[in-house]
């Protein structure tokens, strides 16, 4: 049996990208901006980075408590941090977990998101 999340539960990513060269310093003060305005935003459980120890790849783990504040974190991200974050990385994946709402899931495949459901937990 597949669980089903009802409209409104929570949503999160996992993406894994690689900093463009020589763009490490610049993308940590970036990441320090957007860290901070998420800390503003309701409905952000989760939103986190980790390098790795090659300093070649971040993953970042967002979890939001709806569609709706998912949404509303990315039309924030467009609106402040789009520009500057796209040249400063390059998108290996971009994994969805739960049910996104068709408009969430409409701005997520513009990102190649790939999408997964929930068995259980």
């Amino acid at each position: 049996m597949v669980i089903q999340y009802a409209p409104g539960e929570p949503v999160s990513w996992h993406v894994e990208l690689a900093v463009v060269d020589g763009a490490l310093q610049a993308f940590a003060a970036l990441t320090a901006e957007m860290v901070q305005m998420s800390r503003t935003e309701s409905g952000v459980l989760l939103y986190e980075r980790y390098i790795s120890s090659d300093e070649r790849t971040i993953h970042v783990l967002e979890r939001y408590a709806s569609s709706e504040a998912a949404l509303a974190h990315l039309l924030a991200f467009k609106e402040h941090f789009a520009p500057r974050f796209g040249h400063l990385i390059i998108r290996r994946k971009f994994e969805v977990f739960g049910d996104p709402s068709r408009e969430l899931k409409l701005l997520l495949d513009g990102f190649g998101a790939s999408y997964s459901r929930i068995l259980a937990g």
